[in-house]
């Protein structure tokens, strides 16, 4: 059973490394902010697929903190972005 899930977290690994290359080559902010979050939900899952592998309940609380890092920085990247959005191109124009 180890072996299996073993190898899931490798499966897992080589997905986050697609997003990492996504990182890589984003073009814009929006990209690269859901690449980020791929590879916080990755390191996520590889700790909680190693975590019963291994024996080792402290995975857990890793895994349990790289969750919340994950959601702090993309607060932190949506707030340095200054809070630009787009409009929406049907949305009626506002007046002062």
């Amino acid at each position: 059973m180890a072996d299996l899930l073993f190898a899931a977290g490798a499966l897992v690994l080589l997905i986050c490394g697609a997003g990492l290359a996504a990182l890589w080559r984003g073009e814009g902010d929006i990209d690269r902010m859901l690449a980020f979050q791929l590879l916080g939900s990755g390191a996520i899952a590889v700790l909680l697929l190693i975590a019963p592998a291994m024996s080792e309940p402290a995975l857990l609380d890793a895994a349990l903190l790289t969750a919340l890092l994950a959601a702090l920085a993309a607060c932190a990247y949506r707030a340095a972005l200054g809070g630009r959005t787009p409009p929406a191109p049907d949305a009626p124009e506002r007046q002062p």
